[in-house]
């Protein structure tokens, strides 16, 4: 066992072992971890920027000391002054390994930076926002009627626009007095008025007539990403949408992880929420700059997200989400400013609206979806999944609606895959085996492309070939399945027994060659048989969900599927149904709902009577718990098998017929696992 330090990157899990004194930026090159360097490691660049964790990481089974890494150098120093450098970073070239270390990559220091699929999706949404905007004119002041400007102002809305009452901060009353005066008397105000509450609040005056407009922001809260939706109070249309990185991927990259971190690290939740809080803020930023509007103009935000997000992003520690019986700080809905969350980028004086939650792992993002999707009024049954790290999955009909989350973890966006990657361009998406000849034919992010079509090397020329997302994965494994080079207990065989050289050893069991670039400096990219078993515990989960749900209900059956997620947006119906994914089901009968939660939470920002009905949807759902469930253990082992040990596809059956392989045969037979001894 080797006694140099251990190095963990994140967020993409590579680890090795490196001697004390490697700078990280060649400890992330010999590992093949996606770290930018344009000057050959001179300090020169800055463009390898990393952050390192320290603390306890159970996740990885380290515990990382202060000293790490070297101590602050004179060339960093040098760039601090000259450009400054984010709170917590250092320079990949110049910090060195001396001791165990967990280091994240933050996107901005990625060659092949991710791209974000969380994209809005188009809907119609009836426009009755909590924030708008109301021209007055108001009174002068008169010493015979010794009153207030904001006074003569509240008068002037309930005369012209019919508004019983307003409040205003003391940031709002410091420019109120100049601001009436340089119109003319004559001005715009925004205002707030919640559905439960009378009283509206000004969050920001105008001299004259305002013509820049007025946006708020829908933010999807996830686990691996943050997607925010900047969107048109007038209008409803969404002006730019934008995504990163979630940065706590670095303190674990599933929920369980990060509460784990908060109960082994003393202040680990309040190091958590900074982070988050920090991102948003460069996210609120970005997008503004990107529609060319002030910040000041982003007056109202709405925030969906799973419980443990929820917490964070409030700066609740999240320790008893992590043990039943998951009790939530609170479960209702909240509403408040924007300064209460550290949101610097917008207006101060911003509102902020989070979705209330279903229960202790079923979050506000569920609570988005069933507003965007209402399964409640559906006439069939409908079983609508949001694939993620923790899959939250709604069954129901106007009969009533279940709920329950899966702990699916990060293996379907490509996390824990020896090949994988986040979606970005380079990254292998969609894959087809040819049954006959076992040859892969497959296309890359960023062209369309197949890689047996002419022009496809001219295509992917900028990109290269550099990796598999999942989407890709879960094409692959699938496609495996149906060539017949992997057997329904999730084994693959040998080149002997499969009768093509693509299926490679590794050890003990055998890895299937999708393409290989070495020779040109590129990648290997292959399916492992560790890539297998972490896409089978994935969909075991999933599917385990969706069965707890249906027995719930007493069916076996569910009359369509919608899936939902960004991530769900990009799988092939097909494929997700040969991998076992989701349940039996006419093709025609599995839909794709985008970005559901996304559009939920625009719902829920482009009209306040939304917000008021899933307040009451919510109370109505009844939630099924997995971690407690009996059932779910032999739900979860049954669906390991590809599709399933036990459950029948029959329409899946009409369409594709599963070879039956076994290469499990006897003792160690060919592709299979050799028995241990002693």
């Amino acid at each position: 066992m080797s006694t140099d330090p251990l190095v963990v990157f994140t967020p993409s899990g590579k680890r090795g072992h490196f001697a004390v004194g490697t700078p990280v930026l060649t400890a992330a090159r010999q590992l093949g971890v996606d770290l930018d360097s344009v000057c050959g490691g001179r300090g020169i660049c800055s463009k390898c920027q990393i952050t390192p964790s320290y603390g306890e990481f159970a996740k990885h089974g380290v515990t990382v000391a202060a000293d790490a890494l070297s101590e602050w150098n004179s060339v960093e120093q040098r760039y601090e002054d000259k450009r400054g450098l984010k709170a917590g970073r250092r320079l990949g070239c110049q910090a060195t390994v001396q001791g165990d270390v967990v280091i994240d990559v933050p996107p901005e220091s990625q060659v092949h930076r991710q791209v974000v699929r969380k994209a809005a999706s188009a809907r119609v949404i009836e426009m009755d926002p909590a924030t708008r905007l109301y021209m007055v004119a108001v009174d002068e002041p008169d010493m015979h009627e010794p009153t207030g400007d904001l006074e003569r102002l509240a008068r002037a809305l309930k005369q012209q626009w019919d508004i019983p009452g307003i409040t205003a901060d003391l940031t709002l009353l410091s420019k109120l007095q100049p601001v009436l005066r340089k119109g003319k008397w004559q001005v715009t105000v925004a205002l707030n008025k919640a559905h439960d509450d009378d009283v509206a609040r000004v969050l920001e005056i105008w001299p004259g007539l305002h013509e820049g407009g007025l946006y708020g922001l829908a933010i999807d809260l996830g686990s691996t990403t943050v997607a925010a939706h900047l969107t048109d109070l007038h209008t409803g249309a969404v002006i730019a949408s934008s995504g990163i990185m979630n940065p706590q991927i670095r303190f674990g990259e599933d929920l369980m992880s990060r509460v784990s971190y908060s109960m082994m690290n003393p202040g680990g939740d309040v190091e958590m929420t900074r982070a988050v809080r920090e991102a948003i803020n460069t996210l609120a930023e970005e997008i503004a700059k990107e529609a060319d509007i002030s910040p000041t103009l982003i007056v109202e935000t709405v925030f969906v997200c799973n419980p443990v997000m929820h917490h964070l992003l409030l700066g609740i520690d999240p320790v008893e989400l992590g043990q039943a019986p998951f009790a939530l700080a609170t479960s209702k809905s909240i509403t408040l400013n924007a300064g209460e969350l550290d949101l610097s980028a917008i207006n101060p004086r911003a509102r902020i609206y989070i979705l209330p939650c279903i229960a202790g792992h079923v979050g506000a993002d569920s609570a988005a979806v069933a507003l965007a999707e209402q399964p409640g009024k559906s006439d069939d049954l409908v079983l609508i999944i949001d694939v993620g790290t923790n899959a939250e999955l709604l069954l129901g009909n106007k009969q009533g609606v279940l709920a329950c989350s899966s702990p699916t973890g990060p293996a379907f966006e490509g996390a824990q895959i020896s090949s994988g990657q986040r979606a970005a361009p380079g990254a292998i998406d969609a894959i087809r085996i040819d049954p006959a000849t076992k040859e892969p034919r497959f296309r890359v992010i960023g062209s369309d492309i197949w890689s047996d079509e002419p022009g496809f090397d001219e295509a992917i020329g900028a990109t290269g070939i550099t990796g598999i997302c999942g989407s890709g994965i879960i094409e692959a494994v699938a496609e495996l399945r149906i060539a017949g080079l992997l057997d329904e207990n999730g084994l693959m065989g040998s080149a002997a027994a499969t009768g093509t050289e693509r299926m490679v050893p590794e050890g003990r069991t055998h890895s299937y060659l999708v393409h290989d670039s070495t020779d040109e400096g590129g990648p290997r990219i292959t399916v492992t048989q560790g890539d297998i078993r972490a896409i089978q515990l994935a969909k075991s989960a999933l599917y385990a969900g969706a069965r707890l749900l249906m027995d719930e209900r007493g069916v076996d059956k569910v009359d369509r599927i919608v899936l939902a997620g960004a991530f769900g947006a990009h799988i092939s119906n097909l494929h997700a149904m040969v991998l076992g994914m989701i349940p039996d089901a006419h093709l025609s009968k599995v839909t794709s709902a985008g970005n559901a939660a996304g559009t939920g939470a625009r719902i829920a920002l482009c009209n306040v009577a939304a917000r008021a009905e899933i307040e009451r949807m919510v109370l109505e759902i009844n939630k099924v718990e997995t971690a407690i469930a009996p059932k779910f253990q032999e739900h979860f082992v049954a669906a390991n098998a590809i599709p399933h040990k036990t459950d029948q596809f029959p329409e899946l059956s009409k369409i594709v017929t599963l070879p039956s392989p076994n290469f499990n045969a006897g003792s160690g037979g060919e592709g299979g696992r050799r028995r241990r001894r002693g």
